[in-house]
């Protein structure tokens, strides 16, 4: 009897040994922890950018002519293509959203308008030309819209001011005969001073983003400008005979397309690696 107690309890320490040997014997847990937070990057830019300009003009006119002639008739007018030329710098405030401060220079594009006037029954041909630059100033917003295969859509909008200069102003006029009268035969070689005027502008860009390495991108990029309006100083003509007239371009916008770079100050973090955590 005592052996078969012996026995017994002999049996019930192997069963509770061996369950026990078996968990000592498995492989450590190895669990991966939950992901951080996304670390948003940012930094400070610079940007340049050159490109080309097609200016249009919501309206032109003379004011001060005494008499007020009876009709004008446009034959043609607008403006040559003009280059851009622009620095600025900027901050990177995330991965959607950075903002940046730019200044330009628009290079001269001469305006040239003809039309024929008619003044009391004489029809005046007149052939306006005028050199136009500006220099622009403007705070930009962007969203970035996403990456795919380093291409990087964008949308924005930046206001400021544009100082419009318009100079080398000239206007000639040959009146033809009058023909009740058969007379009145008029020549006009008109001159006025140049002159800058300050406007409130305005601008909505879009365009891609490639880039090339993780500190610096090239921008193909378009945008729509409102720069406002633009006059000229007294006009006079010969021996500077006061005509009493100012030239005017009223609404001047243009659609520009430009190639740029943007530089980052500073490397983007990386995002951490996800540590492994080791159980058992």
């Amino acid at each position: 009897m005592g052996s078969l107690k012996r026995l017994a309890l002999a049996g019930v320490a192997v069963i509770t040994i061996i369950p026990a040997a078996g968990a000592a014997d498995l492989p450590p847990i190895i669990q991966q922890a939950p992901p951080p937070p996304v670390a948003e990057y940012g930094g400070w830019y610079l940007r340049g950018d050159i490109g080309f300009s097609s200016e249009r003009a919501g309206n032109f006119h003379e004011d001060g002519l005494v008499p007020a002639p009876t009709s004008v008739q446009n034959a043609a007018s607008g403006f040559e293509t003009g280059g851009i030329f622009r620095l600025g710098v900027g901050y990177q405030f995330n991965s959607w959203f950075r903002a940046d401060i730019t200044g330009e220079y628009r290079s001269p594009a001469t305006w040239s308008s003809f039309d024929i006037t008619n003044s009391g029954g004489t029809l005046i041909p007149e052939h306006v030309t005028v050199h136009k630059s500006e220099f622009v100033a403007l705070a930009n917003v962007y969203a970035d819209l996403g990456t795919w295969w380093c291409i990087t859509p964008f949308v924005g909008a930046g206001a400021g001011f544009a100082g419009i200069q318009l100079s080398n102003f000239q206007e000639t006029a040959i009146a033809s005969l009058n023909p009740q009268t058969g007379a009145n035969l008029i020549n006009a070689n008109n001159f006025a001073p140049d002159t800058t005027q300050w406007n409130f502008a305005w601008a909505l860009h879009a365009g891609l983003a490639y880039k090339v390495t993780p500190n610096f991108s090239v921008e193909l990029a378009y945008r729509y400008l409102n720069l406002g309006n633009a006059q000229t100083g007294a006009i006079v003509g010969f021996l500077n005979n006061p005509q009493g007239t100012v030239f005017h371009i009223d609404n001047i916008s243009s659609h520009d397309v430009t190639l740029g770079v943007r530089w980052m100050l500073q490397p983007e973090e990386a995002p951490p690696a996800y540590p492994l955590v080791r159980k058992g």
